[in-house]
């Protein structure tokens, strides 16, 4: 069973699950938590909780978590993808594709983008469009501006 506890963020309520061993889920705000998972606070959500306001403050640009993302081998290609983003940079869906040889695969990538269940400890924020726009994040434009915001000012 998992476990997921809520902390307030400077974007706002933040939910963190994990399944006994690794980070699993980043729920925003209102998001709809599965039944399934209890709530409760385990030292790995504390220490996630510490990473991100050290992340939010920016004290901290790599996370040190064990995270384990649930979904297709194509989407956990382009997770593991986003993973390589540095910090205060971006890579469009295109150049994302290219990267894990499927240059064709750039809407795809932008679905399993957005399948992203770990946002912001697995980058999704770093992957903008080919015109260099911002496109759909799950905790809201607003929120994909304000972090790449502040990772190229404390950048």
């Amino acid at each position: 069973m998992k476990k997921a506890f809520y902390y307030e963020t400077v974007i706002g309520k933040i939910g963190i699950a994990e399944n006994g061993k690794a980070i699993t889920n980043i729920f925003f705000g209102k998001t709809v938590v599965p039944k399934e998972i209890k709530e409760e606070e385990t030292l790995l959500l504390e220490k996630a909780s510490k990473q991100l306001n050290e992340y939010f403050q920016g004290e901290r640009t790599v996370f040190d978590l064990p995270l384990e993302a649930e979904g297709t081998e194509f989407e956990r290609m382009v997770w593991d993808a986003l993973l390589t983003i540095p910090y205060g940079e971006t890579r469009t869906y295109g150049q994302i594709a290219k990267q894990i040889g499927r240059p064709k695969a750039s809407r795809a990538v932008g679905r399993a983008n957005g399948l992203n269940p770990i946002s912001i400890f697995i980058p999704c924020h770093r992957v903008i469009g080919s015109n260099g726009k911002l496109t759909g994040y799950a905790g809201g434009l607003y929120i994909k501006k304000k972090l790449l915001d502040m990772e190229n000012i404390n950048n």
